[in-house]
Parts: structure tokens; C-alpha cells; sequence
């Protein structure tokens, strides 16, 4: 399965792809989320302008999805763009369907004229940090956090 067959396309995420779209997102998170819940964040973020959730499809099936967030934050002066998810399921991965999400999104935060495109990674993605980088985003920054 290659990213390059021309029966791939990466096209805007839609509410008939919530099932699909929650088993990426628990595979990607390793858990098993509520679906109905998932189904409702989902719906949100459709409707709200700052999220682009774009998914690559060959046939039907959904191979892959990021989800891209934009908004205006105080220390830039122009929008930021930031990848909330990024998950290409398992058997279609290293076929640069990964890659090309990353570069769609990328043209959106273009578009919308945003400053920075980032995202964030957990230390243990250490394969994930690898395709970062080749993608052409660089280790800048510390996020700390904390569970409530």
C-alpha cells in the first residue's frame, strides 16, 4: 500500500469518520476512549473554525489522520499552528502517507497565515521525533505539564 497510488487522498475530516477516527486515536494513545464522548469532541471541532482534522483515505478507508489547531496567542504576532494528532495506521505507515498529511497541514497553516507550525511529542516517541525532524520541524522547545 503506497501513499503514491493515485486511489490516496487526503480530504477533510467528516462526522461519518468518528469510528474510524477513534481507532486511530486509541491505537495512537494506546487506551480505549468512550466513543460517544470521542464522537461529540469530534463534532465539536468540526464546527470550530481553529481545527482542520484532515484525513487520507484510499477507498474508502481511512489510513491516517492529523488534526491541525490554529489560533492567535499572545507572544506571536500572527496565528500559530499546532498538530494535535498525528496517527497513520499501523500497516500503512513508512509509505510517506505521514508526510504527506504533515505537508497538507502545512499548506494550511500557510494559507491561514500562521507564524509557527508545531507540535508536540512525548519523549517516548522517539520514531515520531525522527519524522519530525525529516518533515522539516525542529526541537526548540520544553513543554512541561501536568496531569489533573
Amino acid at each position: 500500500m503506497s501513499a503514491a497510488q493515485p486511489g490516496v487522498r487526503i480530504r477533510p475530516a467528516a462526522a461519518a469518520d468518528a469510528d474510524a477516527l477513534w481507532a486511530l486515536v486509541c491505537a495512537l494513545e494506546d487506551t480505549v476512549f468512550d466513543r460517544a464522548a470521542f464522537a461529540e469532541r469530534l463534532a465539536a471541532q468540526l464546527a470550530d473554525e481553529r481545527y482542520t482534522c484532515l484525513v487520507a483515505e484510499d477507498g474508502g478507508r481511512i489510513l491516517g489522520m492529523l488534526n491541525l489547531r490554529i489560533e492567535v496567542q499572545l507572544h506571536h504576532e500572527r496565528p500559530a499552528a499546532e498538530i494535535m494528532e498525528l496517527v497513520v495506521d499501523e500497516p500503512a505507515r513508512a509509505h510517506g502517507l505521514g508526510a504527506r498529511l504533515v505537508e497538507e497541514a502545512r499548506a494550511c497553516a500557510r494559507a491561514a497565515g500562521c507564524e509557527v507550525y508545531e507540535v508536540t511529542s512525548s519523549f517516548y516517541r522517539t520514531r515520531a521525533h525522527r519524522f519530525y525532524e525529516r518533515a522539516g520541524l525542529a526541537k526548540s522547545h520544553y513543554r512541561l505539564s501536568q496531569r489533573l
